[in-house]
């Protein structure tokens, strides 16, 4: 039994390290969306406990929406609004919504590696 804790606790513990690796190494590089063609683009980004998978519309060098399809999260449902302030201002990387900064930058990510690797579905 004991060691079943004990497993537990390292696995837990390797876990939440990549965790905690996979945020620290988001950067975001503001990319410059204007002059990419009309379309669907996919993008996703996997931090391990946060996961977010996106679906960003493009018109005119322009984000006309952005579809959350997936984001599994604990506590950063908040975080989704980030996606409105996104298309608002038509600029990446915004400021993370407080208490929810690290769902935040995982959503982010997915929209940036929409844009810059996504493939487009007409």
């Amino acid at each position: 039994m004991l060691l079943c804790i004990v497993l537990h606790i390292v696995s837990y513990s390797i876990d939440y390290g990549n965790y905690r690796s996979a945020i620290t190494d988001i950067h975001l590089s503001g990319t410059d969306f204007s002059r990419m063609p009309d379309g669907n683009y996919e993008g996703e980004y996997d931090a391990g406990y946060i996961y977010a998978k996106v679906q960003v519309t493009l018109r005119n060098g322009r984000i006309t929406h952005i579809d959350l399809l997936s984001h599994d999260n604990e506590r950063g449902k908040a975080a989704e609004q980030v996606l409105d302030v996104i298309t608002d201002t038509q600029t990446l990387p915004v400021d993370a919504v407080s208490g929810a900064t690290c769902s935040s930058l995982v959503i982010q990510k997915a929209v940036e590696n929409a844009l810059i690797g996504g493939i487009s579905h007409e």
